[in-house]
């Protein structure tokens, strides 16, 4: 019989929770002094990036959230004028540390995010949620609050997709995972490692890197199991998740950027040494003409970029 190896398997016991087992009063009464930060990143998300930000506003803020930041990645909707309508807090990806050359992705937004809040701990929500609830923010803050040992913590859900109550996660069930299992197996136990939705210490978000574009969730997984352990890792059953879907081009993108990042962490953990480092193009195709075909030929450059942890650029005393 096929099994997890008795270490995960102790791990889904002791740090995997559902977020009703915590009731925003019990996490208030926890809070002592903590501040909280909530982060938004958000590209072109006017239509639900209001709701989200309203709903925290309204239900948790001044109680047990200190601070709510929209990021507002280079969207060419209204989404940083909804968010501020909203009551969030809002600034531009690029107005962060201006005096870096500013790269592109989620996790750029994400580093900039921390960068520019100062809570104790740092919730983050994406952006495209539908039908959410504060549920999302208690259920990750509850292990952080009530267990000092619990550094950084993962939501999970079910992740509709048409007919299919669990359709989505493509990108997880068809990369991901199946990497994680060969090569950091003791990350086995968490069901969505891509989850957009997690949050952590500030003094330990602030001490690993943060890979610029959607690489960053795995990296920070890899990073934080070498630094911290599995032991201060944890995972919140957060109900389910609708939400903006990507298209298929867009998700092979996303695995590209995902892969580029688990082989940079085999090659920096000494996990893997290869002769020759695994290329940076990706090609694919799309309906078009081009050279006689119905197809065009589209090139992606994968370049994993990270920005460095904040507490080391910090001591650069970098405006």
């Amino acid at each position: 019989m096929l099994q997890v190896s008795p270490e995960i398997g102790t791990w889904l016991t002791r740090r995997s929770r559902r977020a009703g087992d915590w009731t925003t009063g019990d996490l208030v009464a926890a809070k002592r002094g903590t501040t909280v930060s909530v982060v938004i990143p958000a590209r072109n998300e006017e239509a639900t990036v209001g709701a989200i930000v309203t709903a925290i506003r309204e239900g948790l803020y001044g109680v047990l959230v200190d601070e709510i930041l929209v990021v507002d990645s280079h969207s060419t909707d209204a989404t940083a004028e909804v968010a501020a309508a909203a009551g969030a807090d809002v600034v531009a990806q690029d107005a962060v540390f201006p005096a870096l050359d500013g790269l592109a992705g989620k996790g750029e937004a994400l580093w900039k995010g921390v960068a520019a809040t100062s809570g104790d701990l740092v919730v983050f929500v994406d952006g495209d949620l539908h039908d959410f609830t504060t549920d999302y923010v208690t259920g990750l803050l509850g292990p952080l609050l009530t267990d000092p040992s619990v550094a950084y913590v993962k939501g999970f859900y079910h992740r509709p997709l048409g007919a299919e109550a669990d359709g989505g996660g493509r990108v997880t069930e068809l990369v991901a995972r199946p990497l994680l299992n060969m090569f950091w197996p003791e990350l086995a136990g968490f069901v969505q490692p891509l989850a957009g939705e997690y949050a952590g210490r500030r003094e330990v978000l602030e001490s690993i890197p943060f890979v610029a574009n959607y690489g960053v969730e795995i990296g920070h997984l890899i990073d934080l199991l070498e630094l911290r352990g599995l032991d201060a890792l944890a995972q919140v059953d957060l109900g389910h998740r609708v939400h903006r879907h990507q298209s298929t081009q867009a998700l092979g993108r996303m695995s590209g950027q995902i892969m580029q990042t688990l082989f940079d962490r085999l090659e920096r953990y000494g996990r893997l040494v290869t002769a020759v480092p695994p290329a940076t193009l990706l090609a694919q195709f799309r309906r078009g003409t081009s050279d006689g075909l119905d197809r065009e030929l589209v090139l992606t450059d994968l370049t994993s970029p990270e920005r460095p942890p904040l507490k080391s650029l910090r001591l650069r005393d970098i405006a």
